[in-house]
C-alpha cells in the first residue's frame, strides 16, 4: 500500500530486476528476495566559476548527476530476482547491465534502463552465517521517474 503522508518504514521500498522476457516478448520484472538494507547515493557534478561581476562570489551550475544504490541481501537460491543478481557475479562489460526498478513507498518509481549491476559479495562469511548477496546498482544514463 502506498504511503500518502507521514513517516514510513524502509521495508516499503521495493526493488525488481528484469530477469528475461515472457513468451509474448514482454519483459519479466522479478522482485529480489531477502533484501535487508540499502543506501542511496546521489552524486552531483557542479561546475564553478567566478566572474568579475560577482565581487569574488562563486557562481555554480549543476551539470551532471548519477545515482548508486547499495543493497545487502541474503543469497536465496531458486528466487528469480536473487538468482539473476547472483548470476552477474563473474560477468563484466555489457553483460552486467539490466533494467532495474525502484518503487518508493509513496507509489512513485524510478526505472534504471541498462543499469550497471556490480555484485560485491556472493556467499562469503562465517561458517554459521546465512550467505550474503551484496550488490550496487549504478545508473547508466538518466532514469525514468514516474510520480505516484
Amino acid at each position: 500500500m502506498a504511503v500518502s503522508s507521514g513517516v514510513f518504514p524502509c521495508y516499503e521500498n521495493a526493488f525488481t530486476v528484469e530477469t528475461g522476457a515472457s513468451e509474448t516478448g514482454a519483459s519479466t520484472m522479478s522482485p529480489i528476495a531477502d533484501c535487508e538494507s540499502f543506501s542511496v547515493s546521489i552524486d552531483n557534478g557542479v561546475e564553478e566559476w567566478t566572474p568579475f561581476t560577482t565581487d569574488g562570489w562563486v557562481r555554480r551550475l549543476q551539470t551532471a548527476k548519477s545515482i548508486s544504490i547499495s543493497v545487502s541481501a541474503k543469497r536465496n537460491i531458486g528466487d528469480a530476482g536473487n538468482d539473476f543478481i547472483a548470476g552477474l557475479s563473474f560477468l563484466s562489460s555489457r553483460d552486467v547491465e539490466a533494467n532495474f526498478l525502484w518503487t518508493l513507498p509513496d507509489g512513485a518509481s524510478l526505472l534504471f534502463t541498462d543499469a550497471v549491476i556490480s555484485v560485491t559479495n556472493n556467499g562469503g562469511g562465517d561458517s554459521t552465517a546465512v550467505a550474503p548477496l551484496e550488490f550496487e546498482v549504478l545508473s547508466n544514463g538518466k532514469p525514468t521517474y514516474t510520480p505516484a
